[in-house]
């Protein structure tokens, strides 16, 4: 093992010294601006490789501060770096880009980047760092295409490399270094897909149980394959929109740990994923009904319409997410058959309006006790909240108004056996609404209310309560007469 102390280290940047790849971030960020812009990258890529990063980077800069980074690297490079070794950053990335990593982290005594007419991968990398650094450099890397920089390096430093790579580099290169990548299993792509948010398409069921014709096999396979396809294209979505939020989730106390945001998951990884995931949506819809594919896509453009635009302007975000839990119910309407009433949507777009606020209440109350004052990427304050927690209470009420209301209706009289029973559930509705808005004051509520009343047992408990009364007010003919 030969001493590497005194020879000059030369870092890689994506997928080395931060785990993301910045030249896709860039790409998203640029879509997010402006999706005009996606029309354009093809005609950039005749530039070659170095004019397109020189196109994108003169229309969207990515922001060093936010960047995650590779923070066992990072500190081995600070102690390097106090002993007066020499350090350079040499990337295939846009001169921007490695210029800001450069001056946020204060380590690099030189940065080799893509200009205009050259860009810095593989071989023409190697070039420039014999130019700048000399024969005798320590190269730090993560994979094949830096192989041929290891080959000519005094030493290697691996950072996540594949062990295939790994073995090809230390039959040639000394090791110096060896930072393994957290692996990343099923869990983190469950989480990255947010499966958990699955429960949210059992509102695909609602008119299944309220029509009571859950004994239909027919309808039950409808129901089974809709939920899947709704599963799925919210899985896409999720994903999605994760991406389009990296810069906005690294600086919330929670999101910044997303697999995206914290780079635990590569991005091409998940725009793959994405695409699988909305296919296989489409094609379980096309074997419901074209109906079901209608209000598959429906779905899909609002929530894109609410991901790219509008869930930036207060108000208008809750108002769109209530519309999108609804339209779940309209779709089970579609995939069985059946007529929705007009007392089930005036109920759900009051209590999703009502879940919906407690979202936002939530992640405002979060950073009320961190002591920010407004939310990066959506137009809401900490001052808000004066307003948004009656509105919020008001939509819990009216959603139980109108469900008296129906309790009322004469087609409810002659439709449920004991009618009177809902009344049950109406109490059990003010319960549990009232439960989740005390929760959001006390900041125990989870930035997803659904995922809240999964873990409260209380919650479910009342929920469960709630499904059993109405059965049993359909099904029991009882005299509740005085």
């Amino acid at each position: 093992m030969i001493d590497t102390a005194d020879i000059p280290l030369v870092v890689d940047l994506d997928g080395t010294l931060t785990p993301t790849d910045t030249l896709l971030e860039s790409v998203v960020q640029l879509a997010k601006r402006s999706p005009i812009h996606l029309l354009r990258l093809p005609f950039w890529l005749l530039r070659g490789k170095a004019g397109f990063k020189e196109a994108v980077a003169a229309h969207v800069g990515i922001d060093a501060e936010r960047l995650p980074y590779n923070a066992p690297l990072v500190d081995y490079l600070r102690a390097e770096k106090s002993r007066g070794r020499q350090i350079v950053l040499a990337t295939a990335a846009h001169h921007s880009i490695a210029d800001a990593v450069s001056a946020r982290l204060g380590l690099f005594d030189q940065v080799l980047a893509t200009r205009t007419g050259h860009n810095l991968k593989g071989p023409a990398k190697l070039q420039a760092i014999q130019d700048h650094v000399g024969e005798a450099f320590v190269y730090a890397g993560d994979c094949t295409a830096d192989l041929p920089i290891w080959q000519r390096a005094r030493a290697a430093i691996l950072v996540g490399v594949p062990q295939h790579v790994a073995a090809q580099v230390r039959q040639a290169t000394p090791i110096e270094r060896d930072f393994p990548r957290a692996r990343t299993g099923l869990a983190t792509w469950l989480r990255a897909l947010r499966v958990h948010q699955w429960i949210k398409n059992v509102l695909l069921f609602v008119p299944l149980l309220t029509t009571f014709e859950f004994t239909d096999p027919d309808k039950l396979i409808h129901m089974v394959l809709a939920f899947m396809a709704f599963s799925l294209a919210a899985s896409a979505t999720y994903v999605v929109n994760d991406l389009w939020d990296l810069g906005s989730d690294r600086v919330h106390p929670r999101k910044r740990l997303r697999p995206f945001a914290s780079g635990a998951l590569p991005i091409h990884h998940g725009l793959v994923v994405a695409g699988a995931a909305l296919a296989a949506s489409l094609g379980l819809a096309a074997a419901v009904s074209p109906g079901f594919v209608g209000m598959l896509l429906t779905y899909l453009a609002l929530t894109s319409l609410y991901s790219w635009v509008i869930k930036e302007y207060v108000l208008m975000d809750v108002l769109m997410l209530s519309l999108l839990y609804t339209i779940r119910i309209l779709a089970g309407s579609v995939a069985i058959g059946v007529a929705t009433s007009s007392w089930l949507l005036a109920f759900s777009v009051f209590i999703f309006l009502s879940l919906a606020l407690v979202k936002r209440c939530a992640e405002l109350v979060a950073m009320h006790e961190s002591g920010a004052k407004a939310t990066r990427g959506r137009d809401y304050r900490v001052s808000d909240l004066v307003v948004l927690w009656p509105l919020g209470v008001g939509a819990a009420l009216c959603a139980v108004v109108v469900f008296g209301l129906f309790i009322s209706a004469p087609e409810t009289q002659t439709r449920y056996g004991t009618p009177q029973l809902l009344w049950l559930v109406a109490m059990g509705l003010v319960y549990w609404m009232a439960r989740l808005w005390i929760k959001t004051s006390r900041g125990e509520m989870h930035d997803d209310p659904v995922v809240y009343a999964l873990k409260d047992r209380g919650s479910r408990l009342t929920v469960l309560a709630m499904i059993a009364v109405v059965v049993a007010a359909h099904s029991l003919v009882l005299d509740l007469q005085p």
